[in-house]
């Protein structure tokens, strides 16, 4: 059985601060076909939705869709802020490579 992803909890906390002050909405995390390396990450706030995984902390939760899931078993879903900007991130032990930009990888 292959593992759920996880989310770190600066990942949580960043979405805390999005959705501070209004009803929470999840971040979904997606794999989509495209990008420069094959596959590419879709991020972005969506409500749950039919057999979607919810992984909750903080009292926020990050969805995946089950299409997704195998591409994202294991994976790391975190939060950085650096100086080149701020960004949810994905560490995923199953992509063989990705592009520059962290968001398109291969498997």
């Amino acid at each position: 059985m292959n593992l759920p992803p996880k989310v770190t909890e600066r990942a949580f906390q960043r979405l805390a601060q999005i959705n501070a002050g209004k009803e929470p909405v999840p971040l979904r995390v997606a794999v989509a076909g495209g990008g420069c390396s094959g596959f590419q990450y879709d991020i972005r706030l969506d409500r749950p939705e039919g057999d979607d995984l919810v992984i909750e902390g903080e009292g926020q939760a990050v969805v995946v869709d089950p299409v997704s899931l195998p591409y994202l078993a294991g994976a790391i879903i975190d939060f950085t802020d650096e100086l080149i900007g701020a960004r949810f991130v994905i560490e995923n032990p199953n992509a063989t490579s990705s592009c520059g930009c962290g968001t398109s990888f291969s498997i």
